[in-house]
């Protein structure tokens, strides 16, 4: 193919005739580079040899990690050392090489110089000597210091340590082949945890050989205040905080994540790990996370996960989340989100099942497990449902494409989410399936359910902690050996058409409606006083936070209509100093009047008056019960 295009340059240095009319006679008209990737394509062979790979993470002031690797090499000759790029779970090319530094590669004791690849910034190409048995590489990991940095992973209390951070890994592999040994330092006193196995020995955590795709897949909480909770024989739950107290869980919190074990295996009927670890930090100095891995979760809830609990539901939808990931993300993969490498570009088709399922199943087991109430788990779902069916943006763009943004946009903000969409295949993922399971039911008459497709789709090989991939054709064959229907067309519709209103018929069809009341229910105020805002989407369409600066404005609300935008900051209601309070009673006040809210609001140096004529009053989204006796929604929150 590369031949083929530079013959073609060859031949192409007479312009046609539409060219010379738009290139006046005498423009220099040069013709590009040819672009050779020089980087080896992975192969399903063994690395020759056990990577040795040495962490020393006990710099929680300065937060750099300081690495020492030895590649074994088999031949002399051109190699190129790869730093992980695409990163599983993060659905795109999110590794941090800009903190890679002070790189240094050595043979024979002796200084190699490196180069690194001009296409693939990733990608350091070394020419290896005669004789070379190991290259010995060193390196720093310069950790984010502030905010706008990345993500804060070592604070005096704790440390979060990605091993694709602080390692490099042969090019021409599949990372499954590549065996490596990790051995890591950590401040004195402190405990580790992580899906992967280790041994201690002063201080130093040995971790058991494994391949390099596993290594990455086997991140680590430590910290100097740490508890473990046994769950079951085979789950245990790791927690880091910044402060003793913290950890002071009561026995029926933590049985409540022993029933969330329970459920899980209850629903799927099989486990695919041989130990898994929940890692929890509770902080508010390290930055927050949500990642799943095959034998561990990577998360990160604001203090108070314990301690506050009867505040109400709070970050506890997280660990269902990614407890389900073990099976849906990590066992059963989307067969284009399958890669042999950290290089190859991930493809996120099959997301509204990775993401989408698990945020399906995430909500029902924090109900079946009592992590979270019943009644705040419907009312999760209103505020999930009137989010999305207040996006307009579906009308220009369908869900499918959602599952782009985490390249498109790698997860920064945007001004205008309800109307450019954002990673939407999560809830509005979570949607289609309430809408499968609600067909399942009325097509079988009640006799089969999202947990009949939970069971035959997931619950397969036991034991079994690889990779089954799968294709959307797959999920169609699953379903239609549970009931036969048209899912092929009804999947076809949800994930491909431009549509008005968000796919929420699922929830009427399993026995609740969505209405609007003038009344935020217990969750929403809840979310709201976390935010220490005033949340007003479905009314006036507009998020404000305490000090009176605009978060989001809804496309198309009454806000939006007026000129609002993101960072718009109001000064006054109805000429009163601005507050949360004022701002909510003046939408209520003006319910059923001709009186428009009058808004004082600052933008930059500008300040200018804001007349908003809406007079419908509060609109707070809520689930309805639809008559009498268990609904299918009802049956679907039932713990097993």
């Amino acid at each position: 193919m590369r031949i083929a295009f530079a013959a073609l340059l060859l031949t192409t240095t007479v312009l046609p005739a539409a060219a010379q009319q738009i290139n006046p006679p005498g423009n220099t008209l040069p013709q590009p580079t040819p672009i050779v990737d020089t980087v080896p394509v992975a192969r399903e062979v063994d690395y020759p040899g056990t990577i040795k790979l040495d962490v020393d993470a006990t710099d929680t002031v300065q937060g750099i990690f300081r690495v020492k690797e030895t590649i074994p090499v088999a031949r002399s000759g051109h190699m190129v050392l790869l730093m992980p790029k695409w990163l599983p779970g993060k659905h795109g090319p999110r590794g941090e090489i800009e903190k890679l530094a002070g790189l240094v590669v050595r043979a024979n004791g002796r200084e190699l110089p490196w180069t690194r690849d001009v296409l693939d910034m990733f990608a350091f190409h070394i020419d290896v000597p005669a004789g070379a048995k190991n290259l010995d590489v060193q390196f720093q990991f310069l950790t984010a210091q502030q905010g706008d940095q990345g993500r804060i992973v070592v604070t005096p209390e704790m440390l979060n340590l990605q091993f694709e951070s602080v390692s490099l890994y042969p090019a021409g592999y599949f990372t499954r082949r590549i065996p490596i040994e990790a051995t890591v330092r950590y401040p004195a006193g402190w405990t580790a945890a992580s899906g992967l196995p280790s041994k201690v020995q002063n201080g130093v955590y040995r971790y058991d050989r494994t391949s390099y795709e596993t290594l990455i897949d086997s991140p680590v909480f430590a910290g100097k205040y740490f508890k473990r909770f046994p769950l079951t024989d085979r789950v245990g739950l790791n927690v880091v905080a910044d402060k003793p107290s913290e950890l002071a869980a009561t026995p029926e919190q933590i049985a409540a994540h022993t029933r969330l074990v329970e459920q899980a295996v209850k629903l799927f009927g099989a486990q695919h790990y041989d130990k898994y670890e929940f890692l929890l930090s509770i902080t508010d100095k390290m930055g927050s996370i949500g990642l799943e891995h095959h034998r561990s979760s990577e998360n990160g809830v604001d203090p108070g996960y314990f301690t506050d609990w009867n505040a109400g539901p709070g970050e506890r939808n997280l660990l269902p989340h990614e407890f389900t990931h073990s099976w849906d993300g990590k066992f059963r993969r989307g067969a284009d989100l399958f890669t042999p490498d950290f290089r190859t570009p991930m493809r996120n088709s099959m997301l509204w099942v990775y993401e989408g399922q698990t945020q399906f199943w995430g909500y029902v087991l924090q109900a079946r497990s009592g992590l979270v109430s019943k009644q705040d788990t419907l009312d999760a779902y209103a505020d999930i449902a009137a989010a999305l069916d207040a996006r307009e943006g579906r009308q220009w763009r369908p869900l499918i494409d959602t599952t782009n943004d985490p390249v498109i946009t790698a997860r920064r903000p945007k001004g205008w989410v309800s109307w450019q969409r954002s990673e939407d295949y999560y809830n509005e993922g979570l949607l289609v399936w309430m809408e499968v399971d609600s067909i399942l039911r009325k097509q079988s008459g009640g006799t089969k359910s999202m947990d009949d497709f939970a069971r035959a789709f997931f619950g397969v090989r036991d034991g079994d902690w690889g990779v089954l991939p799968y294709t959307q054709a797959d999920i169609v064959k699953t379903l239609n050996a549970i009931q036969p229907y048209d899912w092929a067309g009804f999947l076809d519709k949800r994930l491909n058409a431009r549509t008005d209103r968000a796919p929420i018929d699922g929830f009427a069809a399993n026995g609740y409606r969505i209405v609007y009341t003038d009344t935020p229910t217990p969750y929403l105020k809840g979310r709201e006083k976390s935010a220490g805002g005033v949340s007003v989407p479905y009314s006036l369409g507009l998020t404000v936070n305490k000090d009176g600066k605009v978060g989001s404005v809804i496309w198309g609300s009454p806000a939006f209509k007026a000129g609002f935008e993101t960072g718009t900051t109001i000064v006054a209601v109805n000429g009163t100093a601005y507050t949360p309070d004022r701002l909510r009673d003046a939408v209520g006040a003006a319910k059923g009047t001709k009186d428009p809210i009058r808004l004082t609001v600052r933008m930059d140096e500008s300040v200018r008056e804001v007349a908003i004529p809406y007079f419908d009053g509060h609109r707070y989204p809520r689930l309805e019960k639809v008559g009498d006796g268990d609904s299918g929604l009802d049956r679907l929150l039932t713990a097993r």
